[in-house]
């Protein structure tokens, strides 16, 4: 079996080093210069390769993305006509749910503020809520979703989600579709979008969006979280959001060009978090044993799991 590893700004040894360990007799090809016979390949798991290359594949079976997302592979308008399987770990879930606790915390007890008291060396009293108090809205109930809602639940948010389809989740309120979104915002403190890119979702963390979210919560305003994909935002009207009021703070992982230019403002804005799309890493070792052990059963069954729809973008 020859797989094709094609991956842009990642340690291409490490990703190999794990293939060799799972799967010893595999033969890799490492792309741009390290493909040989392409027609001979199999399989290929792909972080952004450029356009048109897997289209040089003949023989390719399956498409793995290495991340959870898709985008970069829908985006290219030569994609072969196979089936493409996007990762679901749980070392990808519990990374993300981990990353999204972790800032909704953060902005729950106040630790922007706390950290430039201790700059300035100030000591004072300081109104702590409890986490009953706010409501944390999570945006996309798919798998990494709907686990940060459970555990959010579980440490005392009020939390809801909403999603195109209705689901229901244990301590979870709801919403659904168009006919829903309104309500599901007006009653959101802080603002979790974890959506996937598809041509419906771009730009929706918009400045019409921002001045639907709750202004009657403890923090003052709005928090934005946003651990999705950064077509999704429009960084000129989040800028503009943290000037009028409409968002208090703001905590991005993705940008909509990465990386992030030095001269972009949300560097030094005060109140933005910058994270450099490190939210819920890809772990080399754990995702390609479950790709190689889907391989193994695709071998046998001709079944596979997670496997995308083009249509819906995810």
């Amino acid at each position: 079996m020859a797989l094709a590893l094609m991956t842009k700004g990642w340690s291409v040894s490490r990703w190999v080093e794990a293939i060799e360990k799972a799967a010893p007799a595999t033969d890799v090809r490492v792309w741009p210069d390290a493909l040989g016979n392409v027609s001979n390949i199999d399989y290929a798991l792909a972080w952004k390769p450029d356009h048109g290359e897997l289209k040089r594949l003949p023989a390719l079976k399956v498409v793995y993305s290495l991340g959870a997302g898709v985008d970069h592979l829908l985006t290219d308008p030569d994609l072969p006509d196979v089936p493409i399987v996007r990762v679901v770990e749980p070392d990808m879930t519990m990374r993300m749910s981990e990353y999204v606790i972790q800032h909704v915390l953060m902005h729950h007890r106040q630790q922007r503020l706390l950290d430039q008291w201790q700059r300035d060396k100030h000591w004072d009293g300081l109104v702590q809520w409890a986490a009953s108090d706010l409501r944390v809205g999570i945006m996309g109930l798919g798998v990494l979703g709907a686990d940060a809602a459970r555990k959010l639940a579980m440490i005392g948010f009020r939390v809801r989600g909403w999603s195109q389809s209705h689901k229901v989740i244990d301590g979870v309120q709801c919403f659904a579709g168009a006919g829903e979104f309104d309500d599901f915002l007006g009653g959101t403190d802080i603002l979790v979008c974890l959506l996937p890119h598809t041509a419906e979702t771009e730009g929706i963390l918009n400045a019409e969006l921002f001045a639907r979210l709750a202004k009657d919560g403890p923090l003052g305003g709005a928090v934005l979280i946003n651990v999705g994909r950064g077509a999704l935002q429009v960084e000129t009207d989040i800028l503009a959001a943290l000037e009028n009021g409409d968002l208090q703070a703001a905590t991005l992982d993705v940008f909509q060009t990465e990386p992030l230019p030095q001269e972009s403002p949300l560097w030094s804005h005060p109140r933005v978090t910058v994270t450099p799309h490190t939210a819920a890493d890809s772990d080399p070792d754990t995702i390609v044993r479950g790709i190689m052990a889907q391989i193994e059963r695709f071998e046998r069954t001709g079944e596979l799991e997670n496997v995308v729809d083009p249509k819906r973008g995810y």
